[in-house]
């Protein structure tokens, strides 16, 4: 009988957590989140290594000062006047365009330089932003630019009608966009350009555009102007571009392996699925807390409760003998070799190393929580070749079935590229019984820490030394573990980062570079 399988695209909104960030970040992350009632198969494919070759980032604003960009808005609205009382709307309904810039650049590419095609079957009609003008006398050349690529304008003044080369000289502004329509040419320097017979002003600009030589730099200004970022820029709307497509791939192939795409609940009455501070909202109708979701994996599991589907388990062979060759650790014997690397170190200094005071060192909550913290500071950032990481403790790993042949370990395993997770997969825990004592016990590991993380002062109740991240409350999810009671077939999950995805295929050095509206400080401009 054929299980439900169920996947999810979504952003999980969740505050990081002081040991573990998103690149240092508080943005929401892209998430598609996988579960099959079935094997989950994990092929491993080589993947290129980004060059790391990006622009240089600066503080340096080279935009037009606040001042100047008020003189230029003045003058743009009183041609915006001049235009109207002329009987032009600098703000056009339609243009109906025929070509983009890139087609005609493949179209004409053997076009001899000084040829020109003006017979009616080469008249074209386009339209896009003006990103550089230049004009002599009675010719005018512009540089027009549509989300293809760009095309020159050429103006001749005896070949436009009535008045409209000298709106062309005196109206038309960088950033205005224009459609233009006339014949094909190709100048004696070889640009290929369209012989404008009439054009029209389709919107007009009132600021101005960043520095042709210089761009838009500032950062800070890139992520919050997005919309100027991808003029100045046209690279950057080539990513987003990509990442379109790379979603939409995504999409067809979890679609054709039978899985059908759900809506889980943004928000949440219980903050379940991952370990992290959520985001508290109240419900005015409702009367009571809400959490914006921080995991769309314990909803995903109340839907494959229905039908089952059997298949053969994991072959995890292959990947385990694959992270050894990769990192050159045994799990089986890492305390061992620990010990073995201790006494070669000491050997070779010939110190011995002094007791630390216990009372000054932060203790982990169990042996698997201090195994993730060596692995995340001393490992993860030296797995530059695609490296599966199998069998994590099961302390860390409270939604994962505990592995069949390793005790303490469970059937988990992570994807690393250049240093960063870019999938966290495991056999999904159906255990009703042993799923509420793992999340009974996590939830009294955070109650203590968050007792331990407020301090009151002497007499005074003023409370001090209050670590934010660990003060959020934590409840448990009945209604999950209810579900679980009622018999979840046994599932593989995966959840893949999109955002981490997408930096990688793109070569995007920040994770604020493929999302277009990073969310950020308030600013101080």
């Amino acid at each position: 009988m054929e299980g439900l399988k169920v996947w999810r695209l979504s952003s999980s909104i969740a505050r990081p957590s002081n040991l573990r960030q998103l690149f240092g970040l508080g943005t929401s992350s892209g998430l598609v989140r996988c579960l099959d009632n079935g094997a989950a198969a994990a092929n491993a494919t080589n993947t290129r290594l980004p060059s790391r070759n990006r622009r240089a980032s600066t503080s340096t604003s080279t935009s037009t000062n606040t001042s100047d960009r008020e003189a230029v808005r003045a003058i743009r609205l009183k041609k915006v006047e001049q235009l109207r009382s002329k009987g032009t709307e600098p703000y056009g309904y339609k243009w109906d365009r025929s070509h983009r810039a890139k087609e005609l650049q493949e179209i004409y590419k053997d076009l001899n330089n000084g040829e020109e095609l003006d017979s009616e079957s080469h008249h074209v009609s386009i339209a896009g932003r003006i990103v550089a003008r230049r004009a002599f006398g009675k010719l005018a050349f512009l540089t027009l630019r549509d989300d293809s690529g760009t095309i020159q304008l050429y103006c001749e003044k005896e070949r436009l009608l009535n008045d409209q080369f000298e709106q062309l000289k005196t109206l038309v502004d960088i950033g205005d966009i224009l459609g233009a329509s006339g014949s094909i040419k190709r100048t004696e320097k070889g640009e290929l350009s369209v012989k404008v017979d009439s054009f029209s002003i389709l919107t007009k600009s009132l600021l101005p555009l960043p520095d042709k030589f210089h761009g838009l730099t500032d950062i800070d200004k890139r992520y919050r102007q997005r919309y100027v970022d991808m003029i100045a820029n046209p690279e950057v709307a080539d990513i987003f571009r990509k990442r379109a497509k790379i979603m939409r791939e995504i999409r067809k192939t979890v679609e054709s392996r039978g899985f059908v795409e759900v809506e889980t609940p943004v928000l949440q009455g219980a903050a379940g699925g991952a370990e992290a501070r959520p985001f508290v909202t109240y419900h005015n109708s409702l009367g009571r807390d809400l959490y914006l979701r921080i995991a769309t994996e314990l909803h995903l599991k109340r839907m494959l409760g229905t039908e089952i589907q059997l298949q053969r388990p994991w072959r995890r062979e292959t990947m385990h003998n694959l992270v050894k060759e990769v990192t050159g650790v045994d799990f089986t014997e890492l305390e061992d070799d620990l010990k073995v690397a201790k006494d070669i170190v000491l050997k070779a200094v010939g110190l011995g190393l002094d007791s630390k005071d216990k009372s000054s060192i932060e203790a982990c909550p169990s042996l698997g929580h201090l195994l993730n913290e060596v692995f995340e500071i001393f490992v993860e950032p030296k797995l530059l070749q695609p490296t599966f990481v199998l069998d994590y403790p099961i302390e860390i790993s409270p939604l994962a079935k505990p592995h069949r042949r390793h005790a303490g370990l469970t059937e988990r395993f992570e994807l690393f590229i250049c240093g960063r997770e870019l999938a966290n997969a495991f056999s999904e825990l159906t255990d009703p019984l042993d799923q509420r004592a793992r999340l009974e016990e996590q939830v009294r590991q955070h109650n203590k820490k968050r007792a331990e993380a407020v301090s009151v002062t002497d007499g005074t109740g003023e409370e001090k030394n209050i670590d934010e991240d660990s003060i959020y409350e934590v409840t448990l999810d009945d209604d999950f573990l209810t579900a679980l009671e009622y018999g979840m077939p046994p599932a593989s999950g995966m959840g893949l980062g999109i955002d981490r995805l997408v930096m990688l295929l793109t070569d995007s050095a920040s994770i604020r570079d493929v999302i277009a509206f990073p969310v950020l400080k308030i600013s101080q401009f």
